[in-house]
Formats: C-alpha cells, sequence, structure tokens
C-alpha cells in the first residue's frame, strides 16, 4: 500500500493499481427498492413453507431474540444473501448484507450491475466516512430522519476498476473477520469467567465451592471483611487544582478524572494510595469496586469512595469475590439511606459475612482470574485496535 495526494485516488491505495477513480453518482450504477411494512398483527412467529423471514430494524439490534416471518411477499421485497440493505428512515445509513428474507419499508434494497460492482466494495464504500456523512446530511435532522431515493441517487462518489474493488472489499472482508473471531474469543473468556465466578466460590449456605483448583481441600473459614481491611483516612489538600480518582462501573478498576474542587470547608479530600482498596458507597448498585493502581497513588477522593489497606489476603481474590453478584444482592439489603441515596458505609461493608479460604488457595484463585483478565484485556485491545483501524481505512481508501 502506498500514500496518495491526488483527488482522484484514494489516499491509501494498493500499489499494484495505477488508474485514476471515475467521479459518479450513485444512480449511475445501484438501483433502490423500497420494503414492506406489515403490521405486527399479520406478522408470524414460527417460519412455514410460504413464509419469509421479515427484516426489521429490530434485525439490527445484535441483542435482539424476537423474529418474525411474513406470507408469501412480492419478489420485489425479497433479498438473498448477494443483496445489500441500507436503513432509509429513523436509524438511516446503517448497511446488511448476507441475510436474506422480506424487508421492511424502513429498508432500500440497493442493487448493481455484478459485472462493473464487486458487493463487497459497494457494501464497504456505502459505510465509508464521505458517503455515510452525505447519506446523514440528505436525510435531515428532523426527529426521525428519512433518505428518499433522488437523494441517495444524487450523492456523488469515485469508482475504480472491478479488479481493484475486489481487492478493496477482500481487504476489509479480513478485517471484519478477524474482528468476529477476537468477539467471539472475548465473550467466551467473559462466559468462562462468569461462570466461574459462580462455581469456585461458596453459594450461600454453602462451606466449599462447586469447583475448586487441584490440591485443596477443607472447608472454608466463616469471616467477615474487618480483619483483612483497614480504612484509610489521610487528609489531602482542598485546593483547587487537586486530582480526583472514581471507581469504573460494574469492577471494571479504578479510574483517573480531573476535577476542580471548590475547596469548600466543608468537604474533606483523602489521599489514596496505589494498591488499597476503594468502593463507592453511592454506586453499590453497580458493583463499583477497584484496587487503585500505580498511576493513581497520591490522588484524592471524598468519602464516599472510601479506601482500605489491605493485610492477609490476596487482593485479586478479594476484588472477584466483592464483585461477585452473590455478594452485590448482599450489599442491597444492608444499604442505608433513601431508594436513589442508598449507601453502603464503611462500617457495614466489614462486618458482612464472608467465606475465607486459605492465603495459598486464595493466590491460587486470584492467578486463575488474573490470567483469564489478561485474556479479556488483550482481546479487548485487539477489538479497539482494528476497530481503529478500519475507520481509518474507511476514510482513507475510499474518495
Amino acid at each position: 500500500m502506498e500514500v496518495k495526494n491526488k483527488r482522484d485516488v484514494p489516499k491509501i491505495r494498493f500499489n499494484i493499481y495505477r488508474k485514476r477513480w471515475k467521479k459518479k453518482k450513485f444512480k449511475d450504477f445501484t438501483k433502490l427498492s423500497q420494503g414492506l411494512q406489515i403490521a405486527i398483527s399479520d406478522r408470524f412467529t414460527e417460519d412455514a413453507e410460504t413464509r419469509h423471514f421479515y427484516i426489521t430494524n429490530e434485525f439490527l439490534n445484535p441483542n435482539s431474540r424476537k423474529k418474525y416471518y411474513i406470507e408469501s411477499p412480492s419478489e420485489n421485497v425479497i433479498c438473498t444473501v448477494d443483496d445489500i440493505l441500507m436503513t432509509r428512515t429513523g436509524n438511516t445509513g446503517k448497511v446488511i448484507t448476507n441475510v436474506s428474507g422480506a424487508f421492511h419499508n424502513n429498508f432500500f434494497k440497493v442493487t448493481y450491475e455484478k459485472n462493473d460492482t464487486a458487493k463487497l466494495f459497494l457494501y464497504y464504500l456505502l459505510l465509508s466516512y464521505d458517503v455515510q456523512k452525505e447519506i446523514l446530511i440528505r436525510a435531515g435532522n428532523s426527529t426521525i430522519p428519512d433518505l428518499n431515493h433522488g437523494d441517495f441517487y444524487s450523492i456523488k462518489t469515485f469508482i475504480p476498476t472491478i479488479e481493484e474493488q475486489s481487492a478493496i472489499g477482500s481487504l476489509f472482508r479480513t478485517l471484519d473477520d478477524l474482528l468476529s473471531s477476537y468477539k467471539d474469543n472475548l465473550a467466551n473468556y467473559q462466559s468462562i469467567k462468569t461462570t466461574m465466578l459462580s462455581k469456585m466460590f461458596p453459594k450461600a449456605g454453602q462451606t466449599v465451592p462447586e469447583i475448586r483448583l487441584d490440591g485443596f481441600d477443607g472447608e472454608w473459614k466463616k469471616d467477615t471483611l474487618e480483619p483483612y481491611l483497614t480504612e484509610s483516612r489521610i487528609s489531602g489538600d482542598t485546593g483547587l487544582t487537586a486530582k480526583k480518582i472514581t471507581v469504573k462501573l460494574w469492577g471494571k478498576g479504578v479510574i483517573e478524572k480531573e476535577e476542580k474542587y471548590a475547596g469548600s470547608s466543608n468537604t474533606q479530600y483523602f489521599v489514596r494510595k496505589a494498591g488499597q482498596f476503594i468502593y463507592s458507597k453511592l454506586d453499590f448498585q453497580n458493583q463499583a469496586f477497584g484496587i487503585i493502581p500505580n498511576e493513581l497513588d497520591g490522588y484524592q477522593s471524598t468519602l464516599d469512595l472510601p479506601s482500605f489497606d489491605i493485610q492477609n489476603i490476596d487482593p485479586k481474590f478479594l476484588l472477584e469475590y466483592v464483585m461477585r453478584r452473590e455478594f452485590y444482592e448482599y450489599q442491597g439489603l444492608i444499604a442505608n439511606g433513601s431508594r436513589k441515596a442508598k449507601r453502603i458505609h464503611p462500617e457495614d461493608f466489614l462486618v458482612m459475612p464472608v467465606r475465607i479460604p486459605s492465603l495459598e488457595e486464595q493466590q491460587a484463585i486470584g492467578s486463575y482470574f488474573s490470567n483469564i483478565d489478561n485474556f479479556i484485556n488483550s482481546y479487548q485491545e485487539k477489538i479497539t485496535q482494528l476497530e481503529t483501524l478500519k475507520k481509518k481505512l474507511l476514510q482513507d481508501m475510499f474518495i
């Protein structure tokens, strides 16, 4: 690949291609057909020989489990895996392919001459930065944006040879396949962690976990957190440029947040040290727990984020123990305050009943979950890097 500066070639291009791209409007090489609107009462939830899967906006939601089917739709509202669909109203500009069925009125089917236009190139062209920008401008900024046929057809773009189109489409498909693979691996490790968190700690009323690492036996000791945590209250600077730390929700760690303090004499700020355990009294419903990392040593917070020195317990074991759903649900039973502002005070937090194994088993469990977290973090980083690369290429490999 190399970087270009001419107006009729993309900024980033495969070295072997030299021909300039041709300027066209979408009406020159695509044709639109609009879908069919079927009332919910006329849809079916089960497939049958004469029914077609009904592609609606809900299909774009990866968490949706609903499937609708409609009876004997006309040929012009049916798409195959070779077709490209694009939303024309509402969340305008969403593009999908490799799906077959009858499509809703919210979609355009974008057809093209296969001898002149490579499917994957057209698919990613529609997702490219400049085309998406034009689509959204033409759809308008009303409550329900709506893109009509004429506005889509009038969008100008540049098209290379069919050979270069195919190369570009293949590159982006490879990126998407990698992303899909990494996301599947991430989901697998996240699922493994969720499962093991539910099985490697004793459930309520039990004294040993369902699954145990090799080499360990015997009951876990009934205890509280009081012998292992000591609240830390080192007064901090109340200056206007003090730095504050906060806890990222759902136990994902501790993060930095810059704030300008009013310096009020009614508010006290406390210095927090690296390696301390910290949680949010106000966000207990979101399981906001963490261990302060080295880079945030010396940062400050109010007593809404109490911190504790840790002794005689493995920090990773402690963190995973308190982030479990079972522990979180117990917190809710002892939270004090109004419904909107419940707090878990340190004196209540420290006397919660827990089951604690030997330090050696704690360390083994902590190491086990650290390894899983390393895989999770690795795949999250790879996904972020690939998504960033794809975003840049969508901007620089099209005109």
